[in-house]
């Protein structure tokens, strides 16, 4: 709880310049900040004929953090039914996003289509939610974008999520309810949190993707507060970052810390900037090798 406090006064701190200035850092390569894999096949995001498609629909859940009914979006792969289980993996969005922006902008229903068509990705449940855990979480003008009230949100989302969302999708859908069959991934902002809550909870969750994770990601001492339950617990930690992307430098120093804890993890750059091609490119990495 200390923790969350903390990061709740983290991102009261923030400001619209403070945090409109963070994309324009100078990136400063080191010599392992390079690709880790090859480079995604031409078409992996788009629809492809003959490719039975999964269904995205809408779901709703109370939250007590918000005091009312909050909505996120459910991906339920080509072919599901009741009668067997399914890994789940939580999916977050950005500062500017809300639960409708992995399919809108990034387009990860084709994109898992694709893989779990191939035989590449095993089919799961993707929940995406609105990670701005507000009474009213509708995304902000863009002059409010950047405000200590918008961010301030998303450090309340936590709760959010393990206290009222996991448990209400878990008695809605056939989802295996334990931390090797549950995912926890975002971009930027939604990175942050995955990073947050996902490396304070490795017995909730196996799997962790931080992609382009912003400023809001805590510093080593909270992030890596247990560094041996997190060697025992995780399946799979995974970065990834554009090497033309200002905020870099925040992944570069978890990157870095990880290294120093000895926590085995994934590092992928790759030639993106802070847009849907690298977050496209590390979903379709990162859906492949979860739940294996």
């Amino acid at each position: 709880m200390a923790a969350a406090a903390a990061h709740a006064r983290q991102a009261d701190s923030v400001s619209p310049e403070s945090a409109r200035a963070n994309f324009g850092r100078p990136v400063v390569l080191a010599a392992d900040d390079v690709r880790a894999m090859p480079e995604p096949p031409r078409g992996f995001d788009t629809a492809r004929p003959g490719v039975a498609l999964g269904r995205v629909e809408e779901f709703s859940y109370q939250s007590g953090v918000t005091g009312g009914a909050r909505q996120a979006l459910v991906y339920l792969p080509a072919g599901y039914s009741r009668e067997r289980t399914y890994p789940v993996l939580y999916l977050l969005h950005g500062i500017g996003g809300n639960q409708h922006e992995w399919t809108g902008y990034v387009r990860a229903h084709a994109i898992l289509d694709n893989l779990i068509a191939e035989g590449r990705a095993v089919p799961m449940i993707v929940v995406m939610p609105n990670g701005r855990a507000l009474p009213d979480d509708r995304v902000p003008p863009p002059d409010q974008v950047f405000t200590e009230a918008n961010a301030a949100g998303f450090a309340k989302f936590e709760r959010d999520l393990l206290d009222f969302l996991i448990p209400a999708v878990q008695a809605a859908y056939p989802v295996r309810a334990d931390a090797r069959h549950r995912a926890l991934a975002g971009l930027s902002m939604g990175g942050g949190q995955a990073l947050n809550i996902g490396l304070a909870h490795p017995e909730t969750f196996a799997w962790i993707g931080g992609f382009s994770a912003a400023p809001n990601t805590r510093p080593a001492a909270e992030l890596l507060a247990d560094p041996g339950a997190l060697r025992r617990q995780l399946a799979l930690l995974y970065l990834s970052c554009g090497n033309r992307d200002g905020l870099i430098s925040v992944s570069q120093r978890v990157h870095r810390d990880l290294l120093e804890q000895g926590i085995r993890h994934v590092w992928n750059v790759d030639a993106s900037g802070h847009d849907r091609e690298s977050w496209s490119d590390n979903l379709y990495q990162f859906s492949q090798r979860i739940f294996r």
